[in-house]
């Protein structure tokens, strides 16, 4: 029987990789809820094609015949599915996540930010609903399939980062970044807020918070390694010294059907192989947080704890939108999230509302803070 799937997100860049898999297995699946953002025209066009029953477009109601809206939370805990891919960005998932994990659902989590604001909202719902949730991050995809089989806790998690590419730029080329730079990632496909994100190195943060509480690591446990060819997805280290690693070319599509057919590998032949023939090194390094302090920044929100790391996403979010829009430069971002952390008043083990209230709190800040910098 097809696996019936519910994608949250179905026109962003994840969303339509999450399609070009299913359409990649026929039979292996069937679509029975869409939900998107605004981009009708696309969403149009994956509702005639894969039909599902149940549609949402930004939560309004639209006309779309044979179809039953439903408002996010309610599709993502739709009985009749077997998971739910939550492929939307930023905060906006976070409702629809909690929904589908206090549900029980299987749960294939592209959206970091729901772990990073609500980890421990998340991890005890799982632990209480019985929710499995896949990670489609790749080098989260990575490490759970390096602790797959093991019985002992991992010495260490090793995340990889490309680097971006401003790896080798001095303090004075940083200042000059423009957007359309910004936007040219070296190695992956990705929505524009990752992008930008992947070239601060903020992902990477926000990689490290969602990596301890998917895995329960301490921060202490978890390295960061500049590895620019992105070759290896992730490596994990273990107590006799010995370390995993998982390797692939950098397609998202190969985490994304791995969340999904998990635990069985199916032949793709659209998925690219490695060809082992053209890779003569693989090299490694620290991370530049000087340069790039914004994976600094998360890191020390996550080790905070409480409503710090909300803060912290919403902050973020301001700044690459003000950044996209050509009114901060790129060295602008992590100056107005820094200052948006350092006016934050944390409350532990926040609830869903304290969490959204620290959220828009950051996000009135960081505008303030951003206006004295705009251009």
């Amino acid at each position: 029987m097809a696996k019936r799937i519910v994608l949250l997100g179905s026109t962003g860049s994840i969303g339509r990789q999450t399609l070009d898999v299913i359409r990649a297995l026929p039979g292996y699946f069937r679509v029975v809820g869409l939900a998107a953002g605004r981009n009708i025209e696309l969403f149009t066009r994956q509702v005639e094609e894969f039909k599902p029953r149940y549609v949402n477009l930004v939560d309004s109601e639209v006309p779309i015949s044979g179809c039953q809206f439903l408002p996010l939370e309610e599709m993502a805990c739709l009985p009749e599915a077997d998971a739910v891919v939550v492929a939307t960005s930023g905060t906006a998932g976070l409702g629809a996540t909690l929904a589908a994990v206090r549900a029980g659902k299987r749960l294939a989590l592209a959206n970091k930010e729901s772990l990073v604001v609500a980890g421990e909202i998340m991890m005890a719902a799982t632990a209480a609903s019985g929710a499995r949730i896949l990670p489609v991050d790749s080098e989260h995809s990575a490490i759970f399939q390096c602790l797959a089989g093991e019985r002992q806790a991992p010495r260490r998690i090793i995340l990889t980062a490309s680097g971006g590419p401003f790896l080798g730029f001095s303090f004075e080329e940083m200042a000059a970044i423009t957007p359309e730079m910004a936007l040219r990632h070296p190695s992956w496909q990705m929505g524009k807020k990752v992008t930008i994100d992947s070239a601060t190195l903020m992902n990477k943060g926000l990689e490290v918070i969602e990596a301890h509480w998917l895995f329960g690591v301490p921060f202490d446990n978890i390295t960061v390694l500049v590895h620019p060819k992105s070759i290896v997805h992730s490596m994990v280290e273990f107590i006799d010294g010995s370390v995993k690693a998982q390797l692939g070319r950098p397609d998202m599509r190969l985490p994304i059907q791995y969340a999904l057919t998990f635990p069985d590998r199916l032949a793709n032949h659209e998925l690219p192989a490695l060809d082992w023939a053209n890779f003569n090194e693989l090299t490694f390094g620290p991370p530049d947080t000087e340069r790039f302090p914004c994976l600094r920044l998360a890191i020390e929100a996550g080790k905070k704890g409480g409503t710090f790391p909300a803060a912290l996403c919403a902050a973020d979010e301001v700044a690459v939108e003000l950044f996209l829009a050509g009114r901060i430069s790129f060295t602008d971002i992590p100056l107005i999230i820094e200052a948006t952390l350092g006016r934050h008043r944390n409350v532990d083990s926040p609830s869903i509302e304290e969490i959204k209230e620290a959220g828009e709190q950051a996000r009135r800040v960081a505008m303030e803070l951003a206006a004295r910098t705009v251009r």
